[in-house]
């Protein structure tokens, strides 16, 4: 077990130095009662709900008590005006949400299936989730920032990648840090303008968060070993791989590893899992924490998500992660 020092050491800038910010899509998501296939007749449904990763992730960011804040668009409907307001009362910085006049806020229908897989709706393409741009206010967040969170969903958003690019060479001037999430579906791989731009971000990335196979998808390389190693190989000093109902380990570039249980829960609705433990993460280790801690943060942010129905209704609080952490027992690796 590496020393608390270890532990502690991180290249991502201080909270101190300005707000995680991160770019892409809001959403509401539409949920059904009940379990089925699709939607191929009438259902109750249940929503609308907050959602979108890069808005989960940010949410549960400022939840813990990150300085945090969001380049992204919504529609002049109360579907954009739900997603605002819960941003804003969770303490994320709202300012670069712009609002369109001509596209609706993004949405997603969804219903379990009996097996727990899932069926969508999607309303993003023709949403104003794709209508982010590069706007003065985006302009300004990112003059104040201290790091930029990317997420693969980003790359199916059009214009997200002028501001990402934007955001890199300003934020990395000022002495700010990048984590990179690569939750990119695998089809957009094959086009190679995104292949060479989700390279990039595996290239300069101080802190990469993979779930499962995206640690291989990010590293080239199969093998979690092989894998770690690949990426060390480049800029990151820092990955911390989600493992779901396996907890989460962190590896650092000096060869330091740490695994972390996952808790004991019944799960309701697993979206956002994921979204929230990179939030929680991201922000503990700016805020200073070692790397033991904010992975059990990570976890419990997790965890608790999963036990309510909503992408981010079960984002907690410092306290409230707290009082979880203490409460819930864990589960046996």
């Amino acid at each position: 077990m590496p020393s608390n020092d270890i532990q502690t050491q991180t290249r991502l800038a201080p909270d101190a130095l300005g707000p995680t910010i991160t770019i892409g899509e809001i959403l509401v998501e539409i949920m059904a009662n009940s379990r089925g296939n699709g939607f191929l007749e009438p259902i109750e449904l249940m929503g609308p709900y907050p959602s979108g990763a890069p808005a989960i992730f940010i949410d549960q960011c400022a939840r813990i008590g990150g300085a945090a804040g969001i380049i992204a668009s919504v529609g002049n409907d109360d579907f954009g005006r739900i997603n605002v307001g819960r941003l804003r009362a969770d303490g994320a910085d709202v300012s670069a949400i712009s609002e369109s006049e001509d596209y609706p806020t993004g949405s997603a229908f969804v219903r379990y299936r009996e097996d727990g897989s899932r069926d969508f709706v999607f309303n993003i393409a023709k949403s104003a989730a794709a209508q982010v741009s590069l706007t003065s206010e985006a302009k300004a967040l990112i003059a104040r920032s201290g790091h930029l969170h990317v997420m693969g969903t980003a790359f199916a958003i059009p214009g997200a990648w002028e501001i990402i690019d934007h955001a890199i060479g300003v934020i990395k001037e000022r002495g700010g840090s990048i984590s990179f999430d690569p939750n990119l579906r695998k089809e957009l791989l094959g086009q190679p303008q995104t292949r060479e731009r989700f390279a990039r971000l595996v290239e300069i990335a101080d802190l990469i968060l993979p779930s499962g196979e995206e640690l291989f998808v990010a590293a080239g390389v199969d093998g979690e070993a092989a894998a770690i190693q690949a990426l060390f190989a480049r800029n990151a000093t820092e990955i911390a791989l989600k493992r779901g109902e396996r907890g989460s380990s962190f590896f650092a570039a000096d060869g330091s590893r740490i695994d972390c249980p996952a808790f004991k829960v019944v799960e309701v609705d697993p979206t956002g899992a994921g979204d929230c433990f990179g939030g929680a993460y991201v922000a503990c280790r700016r805020l200073g924490m070692p790397a033991n801690l904010a992975l059990d943060y990570g976890n419990a942010a997790g965890a608790r998500n999963v036990t309510v129905m909503g992408p981010m209704e079960g984002a907690g609080s410092r306290a409230q992660l707290d009082t979880f952490i203490a409460t819930t027992a864990r589960a046996i690796p």
